[in-house]
């Protein structure tokens, strides 16, 4: 007999990133296996990405303001909870996380808390106003929301040693899961020649891609300007053919800042914007790529970064991105500082390295990827700390 989960999240919206994409491929891999799995979320009952969702979705909003307040979720919770074995909470600071609380508080239903990140000290360092705000609500909202879950699952030990700096008031039973993401589906030449079809300028060039949200988390402000320096630094018959595949949404505020600096760097000939991609175009823009590059100044699991060497791409990625250690110790990618020089000397390491030892490194990211990081491992060991923790699939509760 399986398990009967049900994960609550802020919005199915694929455009919100990682933690969503996480769920869907988990809970792939959990069906196959017998378990069922469902989502509640804040998203309007007719949100087209809400119809467009794999899983069983539950969207109890529209929620109000960021924060995503709905009179509706707690009672639904209350009404329904019986119907599952484990409540797993996906994020916090919104109120799908202080709602599963009051909803669960009192009754025998074990839940468990991804924080995604989310207490990761460098938003205290680089946003102190929003801070300050979060301890407002911090001792009434999520620390009791940490304290009481069954446990707070982190992705990796960096995860769980870094969630410990943000806040004094801190207290829960912390476990540490593999995290990972589905293996490259389709035909990888097939995928190739679709992104290239659509982007036949890139045919001839050497890709460099980064892929996920244009974000100033992510750093692609310094990424710009570390290859406007590469360029004018280092020969032309080195840097001939390179070209930057911004792959990711930027219509919004700070995405078109960006695109702004591509022309203020002189760079225009040598970035394409694709906007979003998924499925077959999103494979192919790892299968054009040379390497990948993410200089992020913060990202909890980083699942572009897993993806890319799911695909036999190396990757080039700050020591801010929590599985660094991974994929140094592995010799899976080249690792520095997130910063202008750090990403400097990862441009230029990649742009001086001989080809046949790039091949190589490929060839490692692929088996780190295999090692450490695929869905499958993910699922089980969530499924291993359900055990764990004493829960068994089909309790009268």
């Amino acid at each position: 007999m399986g398990y009967r989960i049900l994960h609550a999240i802020h919005s199915v919206n694929p455009a919100g990133g990682g933690p969503i994409e996480g769920v869907k491929q988990m809970s792939a891999v959990n069906a196959r296996h017998g378990h069922i799995v469902e989502l509640v979320s804040l998203d309007a009952p007719d949100a087209r990405w809400v119809r467009e969702c794999p899983l069983r979705c539950h969207a109890l909003g529209p929620g109000w303001l960021h924060y995503g307040y709905s009179p509706r979720f707690v009672p639904w919770l209350q009404a329904h909870w019986r119907d599952y074995d484990v409540v797993i909470v996906n994020g916090i600071w919104q109120f799908h996380s202080y709602g599963i609380w009051r909803a669960l508080a009192g009754t025998p239903m074990p839940y468990f808390v991804f924080t995604h990140g989310m207490l990761d000290p460098w938003f205290k360092r680089t946003y102190p106003l929003k801070h300050a705000k979060k301890w407002l609500y911090w001792p009434w909202a999520e620390y009791r929301v940490l304290r009481d879950a069954t446990a707070v699952v982190f992705t990796c030990e960096e995860e769980r040693r870094l969630a410990r700096q943000s806040f004094w008031l801190y207290k829960c039973d912390e476990f540490v899961v593999n995290y990972g993401t589905a293996e490259p589906t389709g035909d990888a030449a097939r995928q190739k020649e679709l992104f290239l079809d659509r982007f036949p300028h890139l045919r001839s060039k050497r890709c460099l891609l980064f892929l996920g949200r244009v974000h100033v988390k992510k750093g692609p402000d310094i990424l710009l300007a570390a290859l406007a320096h590469i360029l004018e630094r280092l020969s032309e018959e080195t840097t001939r053919n390179v070209h930057l595949v911004m792959a990711g949404p930027n219509d919004h505020t700070y995405g078109r800042k960006m695109a702004r600096l591509v022309d203020d760097l002189g760079l225009a000939d040598r970035v394409t914007w694709t906007g979003m991609v998924t499925g077959d175009m999103k494979w192919g823009a790892f299968r054009v790529a040379e390497a990948f590059v993410l200089p992020s100044h913060q990202e909890n699991f980083g699942i572009s970064v897993v993806e890319a060497m799911a695909c036999g791409v190396p990757v080039l990625i700050s020591n801010q991105i929590n599985i660094w250690r991974e994929i140094h110790q592995d010799n899976a990618g080249l690792v520095d500082t997130d910063d202008l020089n750090g990403t400097i000397r990862l441009l230029k390491s990649w742009l001086t390295t001989e080809p046949e030892d790039w091949r190589a490194m490929g060839s490692r990211a692929q088996a780190c990827f295999e090692q450490r990081f695929t869905v499958q491992k993910m699922a089980e060991s969530l499924v291993r700390a359900f055990r764990i923790y004493g829960m068994m699939p089909g309790q009268d509760r």
